[in-house]
């Protein structure tokens, strides 16, 4: 009996070590010195426990009461550990309900045009579009003319790498231009190839939802879900005006789908690591080249089949993709504004693709977000403009939810000339998608118990202000 106890004991143990080695490995990987010594402090104590079992057993001393009660008390232990940490808690009502989950009360359609991004990217001073929008909201003519004088929506681009670092500059307006060049009507809302014109496919809806899904992972998406467009995501009125369309300025932006293909990109670890370095911009800017590279295919492919289809990214939006993101599943909303997806955490990109083409849509998840971000607060006490709030979620436009500050966090990106992603880079969920990292994710998405302890955790192991990290020498800044 003693020995198969022992043997479970030492096979319990030199997994954990195993891991705890795995761990260490990571941490070293990731560059996080502070992480890594830790780890190898755990790994060191591990492989301890397990040569203090195999020293007991050859002495003898298992075969005594003492020993077989402790074998069976650290057993017992373990078991007791596992399931605390393992075993599916209580799931989250309102996050299994999507976005409907968290409505409150009255939701009205956000106009682009009030959009931080839209107001100091498009409108230009001295125009008709300029003095029609401040007269309609004059509470932010004072605040966006202080941001133009700084030198536009980043202000100096790299300002914080001094001097300007203009080889990281280059590669991130090299990315952005992508985006740009598929912003004409033709590529984001796609005619058939003449070949296909008016030759509609006949697909039922699970062989297509099953062709959308595969062409998209296959076009380099990390993660793609369906839902039905709920109409309050939807803009109300064009506001971002790119290739001098200004007769689509202050449009009302009609519900003419039904359904939206929402997918994720993810963002480069090592260079959102140098968070809020000019590195950081790189790896947004490549992850939006990217979405409008696969959206706009994708877009032209459900065009092909005969259905209409619109691209959703960096410079075409006709909705609000977290929400829809929320809807088809990928993931929940954080305390600090973004996706939270299981995998990545916030670490990700979004790009959509809308059309009436008859698809299967995905349910919302519950993976334990909410109940995270509300004891973690690490992105908040790190943010360097205090933008992400610190008390729990209230009603914002009729939705129960946590409110970034989007003008102080945009006056903060003018001051640095990077969109700063400092709050992506301390996220808990943000590490490397490694083994053991996998391992963390999966049990704080499952479990209560686990999100209160790796937490916690992640301050010892990591800091409570984790500081940025080095860039590839490639992307190295001045």
């Amino acid at each position: 009996m003693e020995n198969f106890l022992f043997f479970v004991a030492l096979l319990s143990a030199s997994v954990q070590a195993f891991i705890g080695l795995a761990y260490c490995v990571s941490c070293v990987w990731e560059k996080e010195s502070r992480a890594a010594f830790f780890s190898t402090l755990q790994f060191i104590l591990m492989l301890g426990l397990v040569l203090a079992l195999i020293y007991l057993e050859r002495i003898g001393f298992f075969s005594t009461e003492a020993g077989r009660l402790l074998l069976i008390l650290g057993l017992i232990s373990g078991v007791v550990l596992c399931v605390l940490l393992m075993r599916k808690t209580g799931q989250n009502a309102r996050a299994l309900e999507g976005t409907r989950g968290a409505i409150v009360g009255d939701v009205k359609r956000v106009d682009e045009r009030d959009v931080v991004f839209a107001r100091n990217r498009t409108i230009r001073p001295g125009s008709e579009q300029y003095r029609a929008y401040y007269a309609m909201r004059p509470e932010y003519e004072k605040m966006d003319a202080a941001r133009r004088k700084k030198g536009g929506p980043l202000g100096q681009p790299g300002a914080i790498d001094k001097p300007k670092d203009r080889p990281n500059i280059a590669a991130t307006l090299s990315s952005q231009g992508i985006a740009l060049n598929l912003s004409a009507s033709e590529t984001y809302q796609p005619a058939a190839h003449p070949e296909f014109k008016e030759q509609r496919v006949e697909i039922s809806p699970q062989e297509a939802s099953r062709r959308i899904k595969g062409y998209t992972l296959n076009l380099g998406a990390k993660q793609v879900g369906i839902t039905k467009i709920n109409p309050l995501w939807l803009y109300s009125k064009r506001g971002e005006i790119f290739r001098e369309n200004w007769e689509d300025w202050g449009k009302e932006i009609e519900a003419t789908h039904t359904y939206a293909v929402v997918f994720t990109t993810e963002m480069a670890f090592e260079l959102v690591g140098t968070a809020p370095h000019t590195p950081t911009v790189i790896a947004s800017m490549s992850n939006y080249a990217q979405g409008a590279f696969i959206a706009t295919q994708l877009a032209a492919y459900v065009a092909n089949l005969g259905y209409s289809a619109t691209a959703n990214h960096l410079r075409h939006y006709d909705a609000a993709l977290v929400p829809l993101a929320v809807d088809a599943g990928l993931g929940e909303t954080g305390r600090l504004g973004y996706l939270m997806t299981k995998d990545f955490g916030p670490r990700v990109r979004l790009a959509a693709v809308t059309t009436d083409l008859e698809l299967v849509v995905d349910s919302p998840v519950d993976i334990g977000v909410e109940d995270f971000c509300k004891r973690c607060k690490k992105c908040a006490n790190c943010c360097p403009s205090n933008s992400i709030p610190l008390a729990d979620p209230t009603e914002v436009n009729g939705t129960l939810r946590w409110k970034l500050n989007a003008e102080t966090c945009f006056d903060y990106w003018g001051k640095v000339g990077t969109d700063c992603n400092v709050c992506m880079r301390v996220c808990p969920w943000s590490h490397a998608n490694t083994f053991p990292h996998k391992i963390i994710r999966t049990l704080i998405s499952r479990n209560r118990l686990s999100r209160r302890l790796f937490y916690f955790m992640d301050d010892i192991f990591y800091g409570r202000k984790p500081t940025s990290k080095p860039a590839p020498q490639w992307a190295r800044f001045s």
